[in-house]
């Protein structure tokens, strides 16, 4: 008798075999969340993961909808706007305006956006490239300024898995690419800058970890530069610790500022310092010198695609406003869909018995319904603004002229921008950063001297790299003769 009913899909009640399969479903997720498994097969992980969706459906085939709306209906019709809106964003591709491309495997790709999409240091977002596949979405840390970039968001891709291998190939090859189609979700990242609350900040980084900090140093000049009663004012002092394996991946300094920065060799306002260690090289030579790596580094420019935008966001910039609305709107709708389907073709078959119609087919309407009037409402509310934003187009890529490229503007040859062409980085009215670096080959640097000699109040210690090196600086701050030092770790290991 039991193992019938463990087989049986009740029509009025709880369907057994619904859950089981919910029950499956979610231990997939469960078993493919080990660490081990997700580091060594990610994309398994990542594409398991979409399991979520049958784990959903079948749930609620078990339970029925009136236990469903009370126990997780707002979580899960919530769920379902985000992810609708994230869909709808994703379709659209994205302008993308040009690229540096240093020797040491690492590209920088500098997007258009609109002034109203704004977002803080350290924030991610995720980047689709349909000509190396179609379905891989891949996170990569903003790098720009919000305030100091108004027009471009920037990203850092380092070529360290197979994909973006294959996309630092594709725009270091000496064929000529006139333009790339990429698709831009996004950004996601913390709500407040709280780095700006402590006197000094210490920032160490191993290898790509560099990536979040470079938008960190990046805000600071902005705040150095444009001083502002109604904001914080940078640290008194910021201290950049970066370990490199080998000196081609020194290159990746000069990524600290952006194309557009002016030409000027100091930021009188911020006292930064710029530690670099080379850990598998002894000493300098011709070849692996800073300097010499600076002429390395091309920068490409692309013809923007007729169908590609500026990245903005989703909902605008009254993006809260908007979301109350598609939540209201969709419920509202929900329900009155929902009120005329039980009025007119449930009541006349189950006359409020409870007991001939059946409880997985309810379910199944009312999920229906709920994803279409979400739907129907997030689209509504996409384009509308889509619509509304268009009029900005034409200025936003005359600025991007003079914004990315002065020299050509002021030449008078506003057109080649847009042409694929190799320049050198000193040809651009880049700063120096010979001021603030300080480079060390063949050794590592001494964490705990360096961060047990801060004597201001509060320092501010953020750490991205390695789990040991994030392990080794956690234990330097939590020791009693670190009273003054404040730990934060910024960790991309999926």
């Amino acid at each position: 008798m039991g193992g019938i009913q463990m087989v049986k899909w009740a029509k009025v009640g709880v369907s057994n075999v619904a859950g089981e399969m919910s029950l499956v479903a979610g231990l997939v997720l469960w078993v493919m969340t080990f660490s081990r498994l997700r580091r060594k097969a990610f994309e398994l992980f990542f594409y398991t993961h979409h399991l979520y969706i049958l784990f959903v459906i079948f749930y609620v085939l078990h339970v029925g909808i009136s236990y469903t709306g009370t126990m997780m209906l707002p979580g899960f019709y919530l769920f379902v706007v985000d992810r609708f809106l994230r869909f709808l964003q994703s379709r659209q591709g994205v302008r993308l305006v040009s690229a540096r491309v240093l020797p040491s495997e690492t590209l920088e790709l500098n997007f258009s956006k609109t002034p109203d999409l704004s977002y803080t240091p350290t924030s991610i977002l995720f980047l689709n490239v349909p000509a190396i596949s179609k379905l891989q979405w891949h996170p990569f840390t903003i790098s720009s300024d919000n305030n100091l970039e108004a027009e471009i968001v920037i990203v850092i891709v380092k070529g360290e898995g197979s994909w973006t291998k294959k996309l630092y190939h594709m725009l270091s090859s000496h064929s000529p690419l006139h333009h790339l189609d990429v698709s831009i979700e996004g950004p996601y990242g913390p709500f407040s800058t709280y780095f700006l609350r402590h006197d000094a900040l210490v920032m160490v980084s191993g290898g790509s970890g560099i990536t979040p900090f470079i938008s960190i140093i990046r805000h600071l000049i902005f705040l150095s530069q444009t001083p502002s009663t109604t904001t914080p004012p940078p640290p008194a002092v910021a201290i950049l610790i970066c370990a490199f394996r080998n000196s081609s991946d020194l290159s990746t300094l000069d990524l600290l500022l952006p194309i557009s920065s002016p030409p000027s060799h100091h930021f009188p306002n911020l006292n930064l310092q710029i530690q670099a260690f080379v850990t598998r090289e002894t000493k300098p030579t011709t070849e692996n010198r800073y300097d010499h790596l600076q002429h390395k580094t091309r920068t490409l420019w692309f013809n923007p695609n007729p169908s590609a935008l500026p990245f903005s966001p989703v909902l605008g910039s009254n993006s809260w406003l908007w979301l109350g609305v598609i939540v209201s709107s969709s419920f509202v709708m929900f329900l009155l869909l929902m009120g005329i389907l039980t009025r007119y073709y449930i009541f006349p078959i189950d006359r409020n018995t409870n007991q001939i119609y059946s409880y997985s087919a309810r379910s199944a309407l009312n999920g229906l319904i709920i994803c279409a009037s979400i739907a129907g409402a997030a689209t509504a509310a996409f384009y509308w603004n889509k619509k509304g934003g268009g009029w900005r187009e034409p200025n936003q890529v005359q600025n991007l002229k003079g914004a990315l490229l002065p020299q050509t503007a002021a030449t008078g040859t506003a057109e080649s921008w847009v042409v694929n062409a190799e320049r050198e980085l000193e040809s651009l009215p880049q700063p120096s950063l010979a001021d603030f670096i300080n480079v060390h080959y063949g050794a590592r640097p001494d964490l705990k001297r360096i961060l047990l000699e801060r004597r201001e109040s509060s320092t501010g210690v953020l750490v991205c790299g390695p789990k040991e090196m994030r392990h080794e600086v956690a234990r330097i701050c939590s020791s009693a003769s670190a009273q003054n030092l404040h730990f934060e770790s910024i960790s991309f290991s999926w």
